[in-house]
């Protein structure tokens, strides 16, 4: 890595508090040390509407910016120069005054079952037993899940990523439903019973990949997030976020992606389901650019009717 000077003695990272979150934060946090070793991090702990309500649905509260609304406050009114998020928790409409400075490398972009007290291994979702409690606080995950095994019982699941593991294995549920990049990213992939993807269970749009997020007018800083920055993952994003915002819907609604960088181009497939699983569309195409892909797209799915499955009640 490129090593820069930077005028300032200490650059404030805002993140929330959770272990994942501030494992995300001092993962970055590592990287600007590299960046610009003279420069001090120092990370500033903020609490979010997400995390202070842990009992009611994400969409019953706004949905949107539940998890990042406080934390980019915290860079706007200059209590953080920087703000690390899960980018599958950022809404696609940028705030005024802020910009997304740098995607570093993407992890894996799975979804994962977990059985209780580390039970064995399952080779598919066949196997889960007739009428399983699965839980998820994920709207995409639900109906996807409804989709491919109409008789489970699927619920709404808080909390941070050891909360959810608790709930699981003190019998509140039989199996739950979780994101592969967190469980690596805290030393807990030894859980996972089984890995879910495509073409069963698309990610969520940014699912396994971090933002960081700095007011637009920060030159100098923008010019050192680009050392962090990993363009084949930069261009999935792009591809997804467009896609996600051409359908306008929310970072909550039941919509799946999958992309991969081939070759110069990138390729990008998506789900639209309604909540109840019932119905399904997929749409998919490849090209250079990826806000135009992201559009054409999102444009597939329009016409065979997504507008209607993402307005579907809840």
């Amino acid at each position: 890595m490129f090593i820069v000077k930077f005028s300032r003695p200490t650059i404030r990272l805002a993140s929330r508090s959770s272990r994942l979150a501030l494992w995300q934060a001092e993962h970055v946090a590592d990287r600007l040390r590299e960046a610009a070793p003279e420069v001090a991090v120092e990370i500033v702990h903020v609490t979010t509407v997400g995390d202070r309500d842990q009992t009611g649905a994400l969409r019953s509260f706004g949905g949107l910016g539940v998890f990042t609304r406080e934390v980019q406050r915290a860079v706007l009114e200059g209590e953080a120069d920087l703000a690390v998020h899960s980018l599958k928790d950022l809404p696609t409409e940028s705030v005024p005054g802020l910009c997304l400075g740098a995607v570093p490398e993407r992890e894996e972009t799975a979804d994962v079952l977990l059985l209780p007290n580390m039970a064995a291994r399952l080779e598919s979702l066949d196997q889960l037993a007739q009428g399983v409690r699965l839980g998820t606080g994920s709207l995409r995950r639900q109906a996807q899940l409804r989709h491919i095994r109409p008789d489970l019982q699927v619920g709404e699941v808080r909390g941070n990523v050891e909360t959810r593991i608790r709930k699981l294995d003190e019998g509140e549920y039989d199996a739950i439903v979780l994101a592969l990049a967190g469980l690596k990213r805290l030393g807990l992939s030894d859980r996972v019973s089984l890995v879910l993807g495509p073409p069963q269970m698309f990610a969520a749009v940014g699912q396994g990949a971090l933002g960081i997020e700095c007011r637009q007018d920060d030159v100098e800083l923008l010019e050192v997030l680009q050392l962090l920055n990993d363009p084949p993952t930069r261009q999935r994003i792009t591809a997804e976020r467009t896609l996600l915002a051409r359908l306008r819907a929310g970072c909550h609604a039941p919509v799946g992606v999958a992309t991969e960088v081939v070759g110069s181009d990138v390729s990008l497939e998506a789900v639209v389901l309604d909540p109840s699983g019932a119905e399904r569309l997929v749409a998919k195409s490849q090209g250079s650019d990826p806000e135009v892909l992201g559009a054409q797209v999102a444009e597939q799915l329009l016409t065979l009717g997504a507008d209607r499955l993402i307005a579907a009640p809840r």
